[in-house]
């Protein structure tokens, strides 16, 4: 049976400064099963999957199928990550939203461009939090990087593929993206060395992004998303990532998620 582990003081006092912290070696008896699912999932990938790069070295994504990859689903159930995350965000409950696994190969030399999460979801609230596993070490120099703090600009960003097109959502609150890139010293920008059982959690509204892989080793990362007690239906006006387009046809902003779909996994 998994213990699970009490979060320090210092911990909640980061995340929520910052919107980002990083946890060290909660997660390393997980790591040889969760290379195995991302093995299946790369071998057999879903209608939502997208390589980012033409030619060459492979820069991956695809998401939503905890449920139908055994590995991934038991790491939902009955790995620590359910707890971890209600801790962090200060909830009665933990609530999976989806899971994410995104692959740079080596020579994959491709930047996950600066964005936040929230505006790509169907989720809205106060209480959410990102759960970044690195499958392979990961020097800072191709590690995921956050801006400090920027969880609480109180901006919704306008999403934007990883090709640099834009969504075609109709809300009228999005501002666009600073150039974060060409302005890094007015910014306090967080990413670390990680090894395998190491985690980065971040709330859904802080900024990050991530350099390309100019290494010789792959990256892979697993990902899972998860929301508390006071997540809503959010209408982004348009199409969200993921997709969940029959969730538009049933609800409408403010109103509670299924728990079908997105249930509980860790309760206080």
């Amino acid at each position: 049976m998994t213990t699970l582990p009490l979060l320090s003081p210092e911990t909640h006092d980061a995340f929520r400064a910052d919107g980002v912290v990083v946890l060290r070696g909660l997660f390393a008896e997980w790591i040889d099963r969760l290379r195995e699912g991302a093995r299946t999932n790369l071998d057999r990938p879903s209608p939502l999957h997208r390589n980012y790069t033409r030619d060459g070295a492979r820069f991956f994504g695809d998401y939503c199928n905890w449920t139908a990859i055994p590995e991934f689903r038991s790491f939902v159930h009955d790995s620590p990550a359910g707890e971890i995350a209600r801790q962090l965000m200060g909830s009665r409950v933990a609530r999976i939203f989806h899971e994410h696994l995104l692959v740079k190969e080596a020579g994959a030399d491709i930047p996950t461009p600066w964005h936040h999460d929230s505006p790509y979801y169907c989720v809205s609230g106060q209480q959410s939090v990102s759960l970044w596993l690195p499958l392979d070490p990961v020097p800072r120099e191709i590690c995921l990087e956050s801006v400090a703090g920027s969880h609480a600009w109180g901006k919704l960003f306008r999403p934007r593929r990883f090709d640099g097109t834009a969504y075609d959502h109709t809300t009228d609150d999005l501002v666009e993206m600073p150039d974060i890139s060409a302005h890094r010293d007015e910014y306090r920008i967080l990413s670390w060395d990680l090894q395998p059982g190491d985690c980065i959690a971040f709330d859904f509204r802080t900024v990050h992004g991530a350099p390309g892989n100019r290494t010789a080793g792959g990256r892979r990362a697993f990902s899972t998303r998860w929301f508390g007690e006071d997540a809503v239906y959010a209408d982004r006006g348009g199409a969200t990532s993921p997709p969940y387009p029959h969730l538009a046809g049933q609800l409408k902003a403010g109103d509670p998620l299924p728990l079908d779909e997105f249930p509980v996994i860790a309760r206080a």
